[in-house]
């Protein structure tokens, strides 16, 4: 059974397999959860939180329930504050708006009725107007990205994908209407699903642009999304926007099926004087090209087709969905907020008119340029910009950071944005792949592929606090010597394997138990390991504890990246027990049991 300083993985399913297993409670899942809460209060994550007395009942409910039952048993997840729960303020990151809703929007009561748990509501760009995550006003505050606070977190969802990738919660429910669902996603190494408009239910969500808004999925894994689209993506009549036309949407995309990528001409590219950003988006062709056949495709009726966003009616739509907020309580916006939407509410239907037009001419031309593709794929944001570059120039970086989202919702497209990278500065590079109405599944099939292709969706790089450090024995989660790390405060990343070369041994020596991992590139077997994290300013006392013939090197994981990690030096092996055929320290010792 699972103890109060034991780091749990939230992965949805390595807990539900914890829970089925018995080896820990949701009780203790919860306590983490709001333990993590605490330990990230300077990131402006959250606006409010369940009470712990209530989550601690509704724990105790669901441990009189079989884990079989229920898909999301005790599954910890938050929800961006314009969507409703019940019990839970509704602010739409603006104090003066909020409000007590009767019920839950559809989406989440979804999740709570599979047995998931709302730890609270999280910050947002007000009113899901910034793609920035810097327009929430105080007593909210910032939101701050999750690897280095001084750079933005994205926006509007920006609190949802900041919990997501510090491991408060498993998964979260942000809104896409602009790329608020995907730029957080990328700034903070996470994935970030934007179905397409009307799969999930907006029931209960404050609109930003009402015929545009898709409530989006945030999740640390591809898999993991999958599983809750699977889940929440249930037609609701109450929503005059759901979709019936569901008939295409479980095509997926066969295992072997030869891909076809489309790539915007060099030209079209926009990186913003950013030639790291240029270097990666150039790498992730050439890991596409491996997967199939990457072409050039003419972008600009999708570059069109994003500057109508702003440029045309729908800044009125925005006004329109909180004008009797807006016109009574104008002081309440955020002063950005204010400025962007003022400007554009006297639009007339004539420009309406002729924007719609303009539009259906474009999503004509889009629909013909995806035909015959696998899907398109493109950056997610063109950078990053710190939080004082933001504040400095508002309204033009927002801009700029919409450069390859804009035009999604417009044009009736799906969309999954996923990591492809990291920045200089360890700060991580997103794309994402988008293609027509329907293609949920297909585009989640390429993206498992593309993330077994090199690329690592679970590994974060190491914060500029901390350490990363790679385990593969007693130090394991749950294991004797576990409380090393976690006394030194070390946080849990990720469970991943080693290159396939390596041996593994059960060494003679005395209690508790240990294995040793010795390199070995002609007979040797990858070997499960644990990354976790340890904060710099205690790695020379964790390694000081280190004693012979254990030491700490240079362990290659199985996707080619390099970590530190414990090995053995070779003259105790006479006396140990080779065990690589296990693949691993955990299966060894299920086996010993």
């Amino acid at each position: 059974m699972n103890t109060s300083t034991e780091f749990l993985s939230l992965d949805i399913f390595t807990l539900r397999q914890a829970y089925l297993d018995g080896t820990t409670t949701v009780s203790a899942v919860i306590q983490q959860s709001l333990a993590r809460v605490k330990d990230f209060q300077g990131h402006n994550i959250w606006i409010s939180l369940q009470a712990e007395s209530s989550l601690m009942a509704q724990a105790k409910e669901l441990e009189s329930l079989n884990p079989k039952d229920l898909p999301l048993y005790g599954i910890p997840f938050a929800v961006k504050d314009n969507i409703d729960c019940m019990g839970l303020p509704t602010t739409a990151a603006c104090p003066g708006f909020s409000h007590l809703p009767s019920q839950s929007a559809f989406a989440v009561q979804c999740l709570i009725d599979a047995g998931a748990v709302l730890i609270g509501k999280t910050n947002m760009d007000q009113f899901a107007t910034g793609l920035t995550g810097t327009r929430s006003p105080e007593p909210y505050g910032i939101c701050k990205n999750a690897i280095n606070p001084d750079y933005i977190s994205g926006g509007s969802s920006s609190g949802s994908a900041v919990a997501v990738a510090l491991n408060i919660v498993s998964f979260s429910l942000g809104t896409d209407t602009a790329g608020s669902g995907r730029v957080p996603a990328a700034f903070n190494n996470i994935v970030g699903l934007k179905p397409t408009r009307g799969l999930i239910s907006c029931s209960g969500v404050v609109p930003a642009c009402k015929s545009l808004d898709c409530v989006s999925i945030f999740s640390q894994t591809i898999a993991e999304a999958e599983y809750l689209f699977d889940i929440i993506n249930a037609y609701d009549a109450n929503d005059s926007y759901a979709r019936n036309d569901r008939q295409g949407l479980d095509a997926s995309i066969a295992a072997t099926a030869q891909l076809r990528f489309g790539v915007p001409k060099p030209e079209q590219l926009n990186f913003f004087g950013d030639p790291e950003s240029e270097a990666l988006f150039a790498q992730t062709i050439v890991t596409l090209q491996t997967l199939g056949e990457v072409v050039e495709i003419d972008f600009q009726p999708f570059l069109e087709a994003a500057a109508l966003l702003y440029e045309g009616p729908w800044i009125a739509e925005r006004y329109a969905g909180i004008r009797p907020f807006i016109e009574a309580h104008p002081e309440q916006l955020h002063p950005v907020i204010m400025d962007v939407l003022s400007a554009e509410k006297d639009k007339n239907a004539i420009a309406a008119f002729d924007a719609l037009h303009r539009l259906q001419q474009l999503k004509r031309q889009t629909t013909t340029l995806l035909q015959g593709l696998s899907c398109i794929a493109v950056p997610t944001a063109p950078r990053i910009y710190r939080i004082a570059e933001v504040l400095a120039d508002p309204i033009r970086l927002n801009s700029n950071l919409g450069y390859y989202t804009n035009y999604m919702n417009l044009l009736d497209l799906s969309a999954l944005a996923i990591p492809a990278g990291f920045y200089s500065n360890q700060l991580p590079f997103g794309i994402t792949l988008f293609s027509t109405a329907l293609a949920d599944a297909r585009l989640l099939a390429i993206a498992k592929r593309f993330a077994a292709n090199g690329q690592t969706e679970t590994i974060t790089p190491s914060n500029s606090r901390y350490q990363r450090i790679a385990v593969c024995g007693a130090h394991m989660q749950g294991l004797p010597l576990n409380p090393q790390l976690l006394d030194l405060g070390a946080r849990f990343y990720a469970t991943t394997r080693t290159a396939a070369n390596y041996q593994l041994y059960a060494l003679a020596i005395a209690p508790p138990e240990r294995p040793g991992l010795v390199r070995d590139e002609s007979q040797g077997q990858s070997i499960e390991l644990e990354i976790w994290e340890l904060p710099k300013e205690n790695w020379a006392k964790f390694i000081s504890n280190i004693k012979s013939p254990l030491c700490i090197g240079s362990v290659e994981m199985e996707d080619g990246r390099w970590e530190y990690g414990f090995l053995c030096e070779p003259y105790p092996l006479g006396k140990s027990v080779a065990i690589t055929e296990f693949g691993g320290w955990r299966n060894y010792l299920k086996d010993k049991a």
